[in-house]
Formats: structure tokens, C-alpha cells, sequence
């Protein structure tokens, strides 16, 4: 499932677009456990240098899965939706519990700034985590 999820990631990175949102509330899972990366409405298109960000100064992000530089300066890089992407890993791996789930948004931001990272879940194998 998270291999899928990867491909449609590096496809969309390959294609100049910074997704925004990832998370596993806009994965879409057919019968045959098949991932598709949905919820296209914070994505953007990035600009032609594959180093390019996109900066933005207003509306919600999803803090959860964002991460500390796209928090703290609102900029937005495929190197942003890797660590969405490892967030997905982490709920999927949690068996769909929620992020940082004993924390405020606020204490989320604080805490990842000092350096927290998400616990490993029960069961996750070391190479994962």
C-alpha cells in the first residue's frame, strides 16, 4: 500500500506539483488494497528548477502532516510531501490512529521544533522507523 502511495508521490514530484496534504485521509484504497493519492486542492505547480518552492502566507495547513519548515515559513517543496509521506507511513503503520493524537496543534509545532519525532507503532519493524 505505501509503495503505491510512494509512485504516485514521485509521480507528482516528476510532474512539477507539490501536493500540500497529504495524508491518509486523501488516500484512496480499491478492493484490491491499490493506493491512489487524492485531494488535489492545495496542490501546486512548482516552478521548472527542481529545487523550487512554493511559498504561500495565509488559509489552513494541515499541521499534522506538514512539515517544520512549511509550518514556520509557509514554504512548500516536494522535500514538504516527504514528510507528509512519512506521516502516512506512520498511520498506516498505526493501524489509522491519529498523529501526535495526545497533542494540541500548538504543542505539535512546539514539540517538532525541539526536535519530537512520532514514536515508532507497535509491531513497526526497526528498518522502518
Amino acid at each position: 500500500m505505501l509503495r503505491g502511495v510512494g509512485a504516485g508521490m514521485c509521480y507528482l514530484s516528476d510532474l512539477g506539483y507539490v501536493h500540500r496534504d497529504l495524508a491518509a485521509r486523501n488516500v484512496l484504497v480499491d478492493s484490491n488494497l491499490v493506493c491512489k493519492v487524492s485531494d488535489f486542492g492545495l496542490s501546486r505547480v512548482l516552478e521548472d528548477d527542481p529545487g523550487a518552492a512554493y511559498t504561500t502566507t495565509g488559509g489552513k495547513i494541515p499541521i499534522r502532516w506538514t512539515a517544520p519548515e512549511a509550518i514556520a515559513f509557509r514554504t512548500f517543496s516536494s522535500a514538504s510531501d516527504v514528510w507528509s509521506f512519512g506521516v502516512v507511513m506512520w498511520e498506516v503503520l498505526a493501524y489509522g490512529e491519529r498523529p501526535y493524537w495526545n497533542m494540541t496543534n500548538r504543542d505539535v509545532i512546539s514539540s517538532v521544533e525541539e526536535g519530537y519525532r512520532l514514536p515508532a507503532p507497535m509491531g513497526c519493524p526497526r528498518a522502518l522507523h
